[in-house]
């Protein structure tokens, strides 16, 4: 008989169904039992072989949320200034007969779209979301990379040649991580992908590895640290600056092996040698000491890993805070290091892992730009912040009509009141979304 903690398991002899969390991007493999269409209940799948078993709580809400009796299961159509059940057949009538004329007689730009987050989670999502894109033909796409992480995939593409070759921290074998404007004990990781970071880090100092954590807050992460160095927000490009510079100033640059791969080594050192500790800490408001101690502890320990997130994107030096911190990783040999930062590979078909090497594309920026601020394009999309002026500011390309794909704007992005005010002036909206 199975049991679970030494009891009986009453679900025992009801199927299992192996599936993965959608939640996040971590992926924790989950076990649902149902009775028929009725979710019994969801634990976390022993046997996957990435998460091992663990969930966080959004995976158990799942069935509350399969349950929820506010989730859209039929479409709506607004009707006199109420959104009204309707049938599938009703509501692509509603778009081929708002939709296309709109488009038709203004423009494949007439028609914007954002995708939201929730499409990197869901293989449907990510398969029809750029084939939707191509059917519009429209330049006006925005996405919430743009919210919290085109600064990243920026640095990644200009460095590495792919937008998602994005360098994480190899945890399992790291001796000394500093974490900087990230909190991974409850985000699982962004951009990283590491379930249960709290039963890892443990594991990490258990081997006599260290965890420091730069942060404004003193985050869940930072409380299980055992350094929190609290930097002035906005701060980071100079503590990051002040550590480059004290790398290049005391001669601890040891890149190894990655040597014969890089350009532009000298102008680098050229880039931060206005920036010594002594002048940053004011803008950082982390003294010169620490920074310098920083500096040489990222040397000298032979499995470091410094990894920023979120808090390093979200400002106005992002793609510069983004840099720099692959520029540290690299300074100090820690770059595709066991131990160090590496490249995730795909198991098949990722765009940055085939063909031969050394033969990427690389990337492009600035194809086109945007109508009234004249923002470059990165990554095939433009910023969501200037969604609300393309909105509201009349002539040819004026957005029109917008198409929202598991994506709330109005509340993941600055300027709330203005695009909800925005949103008001357009022609057709449509939301796929599983609530209003």
């Amino acid at each position: 008989m199975s049991t679970i903690g030494g009891f009986p398991d009453p679900d025992a002899a009801m199927p299992s169904h192996y599936r993965i969390c959608p939640l996040c991007e971590a992926c924790c493999g989950l076990e649902l039992k149902t009775d028929g269409v009725r979710v019994v209940s969801i634990r976390g799948a022993e046997h996957d072989v990435f998460s091992h078993g663990y969930l966080c709580p959004k995976a158990v809400a799942l069935k509350d949320l399969h349950e929820d009796p506010d989730r859209l299961r039929a479409p709506l159509i607004r009707r006199d200034g109420r959104l009204v059940p309707a049938s599938w057949d009703e509501a692509f009538a509603e778009i081929e007969a708002r939709l296309l004329p709109l488009r038709q007689a203004n423009g494949p730009d007439t028609v914007a779209i954002t995708l939201g987050n929730p499409v990197v989670h869901k293989a449907g999502l990510m398969l029809y979301g750029p084939r939707l894109v191509k059917a519009l033909g429209t330049r006006n796409v925005f996405s919430a990379s743009t919210l919290d992480q085109m600064p990243k995939q920026l640095a990644s593409g200009l460095m590495f040649g792919h937008w998602m070759s994005v360098a994480v921290p190899d945890i399992e074998r790291c001796e000394l991580l500093v974490v900087l404007g990230a909190n991974p004990m409850v985000s699982n990781g962004s951009m990283w992908t590491v379930p249960d970071y709290r039963a890892k880090a443990k594991a990490l100092r258990a081997r006599g590895g260290r965890i420091v954590v730069i942060d404004p807050r003193r985050t869940e992460t930072a409380e299980a640290a055992d350094e929190h160095l609290a930097i002035r927000p906005g701060g980071d490009v100079y503590l990051l600056l002040g550590i480059a510079h004290t790398l290049f100033a005391e001669g601890l640059i040891k890149p190894g092996r990655l040597a014969e791969h890089l350009n532009g080594i000298d102008v680098a050192r050229e880039a931060v040698a206005p920036w010594p500790p002594e002048r940053t800490a004011a803008g950082s408001g982390i003294d010169a000491a620490t920074q310098r101690r920083l500096a040489r502890e990222l040397a000298a320990s032979p499995r470091a890993a410094l990894y920023g997130r979120i808090g390093t994107c979200t400002q106005r030096w992002g793609t510069v805070n983004s840099w720099l911190i692959d520029l540290i990783n690299v300074l100090t040999g820690q770059l595709d290091r066991e131990g160090g930062v590496m490249f995730p590979k795909a198991a098949a078909f990722a765009a940055n892992t085939q063909g031969r090497p050394g033969q990427g594309k690389g990337v492009q920026t600035g194809r086109r730009k945007s109508r009234v601020s004249g923002a470059p394009e990165v990554m095939g999309e433009l910023p969501m912040t200037c969604l609300a002026e393309e909105i509201e500011t009349p002539g040819p390309g004026q957005v029109r009509a917008l198409i929202t794909v598991a994506s709330n704007p109005v509340l993941s992005a600055p300027g709330s009141a203005r695009l909800d005010a925005a949103l008001g002036q357009l022609d057709f909206m449509l939301s796929l979304d599983i609530y209003v």
